[in-house]
Protein backbone atom coordinates (compact mmCIF):
# COMPACT_ATOMS: atom_id res chain seq x y z
CA UNK A 1 0.00 0.00 0.00
CA UNK A 2 1.61 3.53 -0.93
CA UNK A 3 1.88 5.86 1.53
CA UNK A 4 -1.19 8.54 -0.61
CA UNK A 5 -3.45 5.01 0.15
CA UNK A 6 -2.70 4.92 3.79
CA UNK A 7 -3.47 8.68 4.43
CA UNK A 8 -6.54 8.64 3.03
CA UNK A 9 -7.53 5.71 5.13
CA UNK A 10 -6.60 7.70 8.06
CA UNK A 11 -8.95 10.89 6.51
CA UNK A 12 -12.28 9.16 5.54
CA UNK A 13 -12.03 6.34 8.53
CA UNK A 14 -13.24 6.12 11.98
CA UNK A 15 -12.14 8.32 14.75
CA UNK A 16 -9.17 6.16 16.26
CA UNK A 17 -10.04 4.55 19.82
CA UNK A 18 -7.84 4.88 22.49
CA UNK A 19 -6.16 1.38 23.23
CA UNK A 20 -3.56 0.69 25.82
CA UNK A 21 -2.75 2.13 29.12
CA UNK A 22 -4.13 5.04 28.24
CA UNK A 23 -7.70 3.96 27.30
CA UNK A 24 -7.87 1.71 30.61
CA UNK A 25 -7.26 4.88 32.54
CA UNK A 26 -9.90 6.38 31.18
CA UNK A 27 -12.46 4.05 31.98
CA UNK A 28 -11.34 3.46 35.49
CA UNK A 29 -11.54 7.24 35.84
CA UNK A 30 -15.68 6.98 34.42
CA UNK A 31 -15.95 3.66 37.03
CA UNK A 32 -14.53 5.81 40.00
CA UNK A 33 -16.36 8.95 39.00
CA UNK A 34 -19.82 6.85 39.03
CA UNK A 35 -18.67 4.78 42.05
CA UNK A 36 -18.45 8.73 43.68
CA UNK A 37 -22.18 9.40 42.51
CA UNK A 38 -24.45 6.20 43.67
CA UNK A 39 -22.73 5.13 46.94
CA UNK A 40 -24.18 8.84 48.31
CA UNK A 41 -27.38 8.57 46.77
CA UNK A 42 -27.89 5.06 48.29
CA UNK A 43 -27.58 6.10 51.59
CA UNK A 44 -29.97 9.00 51.05
CA UNK A 45 -32.61 6.84 49.90
CA UNK A 46 -31.83 4.20 52.80
CA UNK A 47 -32.41 7.32 54.98
CA UNK A 48 -35.33 8.11 53.93
CA UNK A 49 -36.62 4.72 53.39
CA UNK A 50 -35.49 4.53 57.29
CA UNK A 51 -37.70 7.49 58.35
CA UNK A 52 -40.97 5.93 56.47
CA UNK A 53 -40.26 3.04 58.36
CA UNK A 54 -40.03 4.61 61.83
CA UNK A 55 -43.03 6.66 60.57
CA UNK A 56 -44.97 3.71 59.57
CA UNK A 57 -44.16 1.72 62.72
CA UNK A 58 -45.27 4.77 65.12
CA UNK A 59 -48.67 4.97 63.26
CA UNK A 60 -49.41 1.21 63.43
CA UNK A 61 -48.19 1.52 67.26
CA UNK A 62 -50.64 4.38 67.44
CA UNK A 63 -53.25 2.53 66.08
CA UNK A 64 -53.00 -0.37 68.15
CA UNK A 65 -53.07 1.57 71.30
CA UNK A 66 -56.26 3.50 70.30
CA UNK A 67 -57.91 0.03 69.67
CA UNK A 68 -56.61 -1.34 72.62
CA UNK A 69 -58.00 1.86 74.48
CA UNK A 70 -61.58 1.48 72.02
CA UNK A 71 -61.99 -2.07 73.37
CA UNK A 72 -61.50 -1.34 76.59
CA UNK A 73 -64.06 1.53 76.98
CA UNK A 74 -66.73 -0.85 74.94
CA UNK A 75 -66.28 -3.59 77.04
CA UNK A 76 -66.70 -0.95 80.34
CA UNK A 77 -69.35 0.26 78.92
CA UNK A 78 -70.85 -3.69 78.09
CA UNK A 79 -70.18 -4.32 82.24
CA UNK A 80 -72.06 -1.11 83.17
CA UNK A 81 -75.14 -2.10 80.46
CA UNK A 82 -75.35 -5.20 82.09
CA UNK A 83 -75.02 -3.65 85.60
CA UNK A 84 -76.88 -1.43 85.50
CA UNK A 85 -79.57 -2.04 83.00
CA UNK A 86 -82.30 -2.23 85.87
CA UNK A 87 -81.53 0.92 87.89
CA UNK A 88 -84.23 2.60 86.30
CA UNK A 89 -86.79 -0.55 87.00
CA UNK A 90 -85.40 -1.07 90.68
CA UNK A 91 -86.04 3.16 91.51
CA UNK A 92 -89.63 2.89 90.23
CA UNK A 93 -89.70 -0.44 92.82
CA UNK A 94 -88.48 1.25 95.75
CA UNK A 95 -91.84 3.66 96.57
CA UNK A 96 -93.13 -0.02 96.68
CA UNK A 97 -90.65 -1.33 99.45
CA UNK A 98 -91.22 1.81 101.56
CA UNK A 99 -94.90 1.20 101.64
CA UNK A 100 -94.64 -2.28 102.46
CA UNK A 101 -92.26 -0.96 104.94
CA UNK A 102 -94.98 1.38 106.58
CA UNK A 103 -97.38 -1.10 106.35
CA UNK A 104 -95.30 -3.07 108.89
CA UNK A 105 -94.42 -0.75 111.43
CA UNK A 106 -98.10 0.34 111.23
CA UNK A 107 -99.15 -2.88 112.43
CA UNK A 108 -99.88 -3.44 116.14
CA UNK A 109 -98.03 -6.80 117.17
CA UNK A 110 -100.00 -6.71 121.00
CA UNK A 111 -102.87 -7.22 118.31
CA UNK A 112 -103.61 -10.35 118.21
CA UNK A 113 -106.18 -9.81 115.17
CA UNK A 114 -103.39 -7.83 113.03
CA UNK A 115 -101.09 -10.77 114.39
CA UNK A 116 -101.52 -12.79 111.30
CA UNK A 117 -101.62 -9.99 108.90
CA UNK A 118 -98.52 -8.53 110.01
CA UNK A 119 -96.89 -12.05 109.92
CA UNK A 120 -98.07 -12.01 106.59
CA UNK A 121 -96.81 -8.41 105.38
CA UNK A 122 -92.94 -8.98 107.28
CA UNK A 123 -93.23 -12.18 104.82
CA UNK A 124 -93.48 -10.24 101.73
CA UNK A 125 -91.21 -7.34 102.51
CA UNK A 126 -88.72 -10.02 103.53
CA UNK A 127 -89.48 -11.68 100.15
CA UNK A 128 -89.46 -8.91 98.17
CA UNK A 129 -85.74 -7.61 99.55
CA UNK A 130 -84.37 -11.12 99.07
CA UNK A 131 -85.96 -10.88 95.16
CA UNK A 132 -83.61 -7.14 94.96
CA UNK A 133 -80.78 -8.66 96.82
CA UNK A 134 -80.65 -11.30 94.13
CA UNK A 135 -80.80 -8.70 91.42
CA UNK A 136 -77.64 -6.94 93.54
CA UNK A 137 -79.53 -4.79 95.23
CA UNK A 138 -79.07 -3.70 98.42
CA UNK A 139 -80.28 -1.29 101.86
CA UNK A 140 -78.92 1.64 102.99
CA UNK A 141 -79.84 2.03 106.44
CA UNK A 142 -77.47 3.90 108.11
CA UNK A 143 -79.10 4.16 111.79
CA UNK A 144 -76.61 5.19 114.54
CA UNK A 145 -73.76 5.38 111.29
CA UNK A 146 -71.65 8.07 110.22
CA UNK A 147 -72.68 10.97 108.15
CA UNK A 148 -72.15 9.82 104.90
CA UNK A 149 -72.44 12.50 102.02
CA UNK A 150 -72.02 10.54 99.12
CA UNK A 151 -74.94 7.89 100.20
CA UNK A 152 -77.00 10.04 102.57
CA UNK A 153 -78.84 12.91 102.21
CA UNK A 154 -79.58 15.21 105.44
CA UNK A 155 -83.01 16.12 106.20
CA UNK A 156 -82.27 18.04 109.30
CA UNK A 157 -79.34 18.23 112.02
CA UNK A 158 -80.38 18.08 115.90
CA UNK A 159 -78.69 17.97 118.86
CA UNK A 160 -78.80 15.08 120.77
CA UNK A 161 -77.16 14.04 124.61
CA UNK A 162 -75.71 10.57 124.00
CA UNK A 163 -74.99 10.40 119.43
CA UNK A 164 -71.98 12.30 118.82
CA UNK A 165 -71.68 14.78 116.02
CA UNK A 166 -72.18 13.67 112.24
CA UNK A 167 -73.72 10.92 114.14
CA UNK A 168 -77.31 9.60 111.86
CA UNK A 169 -79.90 9.42 114.63
CA UNK A 170 -83.09 8.73 112.35
CA UNK A 171 -83.46 7.62 109.04
CA UNK A 172 -86.36 9.17 107.50
CA UNK A 173 -86.59 6.69 104.13
CA UNK A 174 -83.96 4.05 103.03
CA UNK A 175 -81.57 4.60 100.78
CA UNK A 176 -80.59 1.60 97.80
CA UNK A 177 -77.85 0.98 96.11
CA UNK A 178 -77.45 -1.11 92.72
CA UNK A 179 -74.35 -3.29 91.99
CA UNK A 180 -72.59 -0.72 94.72
CA UNK A 181 -74.11 2.49 92.57
CA UNK A 182 -76.35 4.80 94.33
CA UNK A 183 -79.90 4.50 93.15
CA UNK A 184 -81.33 6.48 95.87
CA UNK A 185 -79.67 8.29 99.21
CA UNK A 186 -81.22 7.63 102.60
CA UNK A 187 -82.49 10.47 104.21
CA UNK A 188 -81.81 11.09 107.65
CA UNK A 189 -81.45 13.58 110.81
CA UNK A 190 -77.98 13.63 111.22
CA UNK A 191 -76.79 14.58 115.12
CA UNK A 192 -75.10 17.89 116.07
CA UNK A 193 -73.98 16.13 119.15
CA UNK A 194 -74.85 17.04 122.89
CA UNK A 195 -76.22 20.72 123.47
CA UNK A 196 -73.92 22.73 125.68
CA UNK A 197 -75.29 25.10 128.12
CA UNK A 198 -73.70 28.03 126.71
CA UNK A 199 -76.14 26.87 123.47
CA UNK A 200 -79.44 26.63 125.82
Amino acid sequence: MSTEEHLSQQEGGEEPVATGQDGRDATAAEDGARADVEPGSSNEGIETLRAELETARDQVLRAQAEMQNLRRRVDRDIENAHKFALEKFVAELLPVVDNIERAVHSIDKNDESQAAVGEGVELTLKSFLDVLARNKVTQVDPLNESFDPEFHQAMSMDYHPEAPANTVTEVFQKGFLLNDRLVRPAMVVVSKGPKNESET
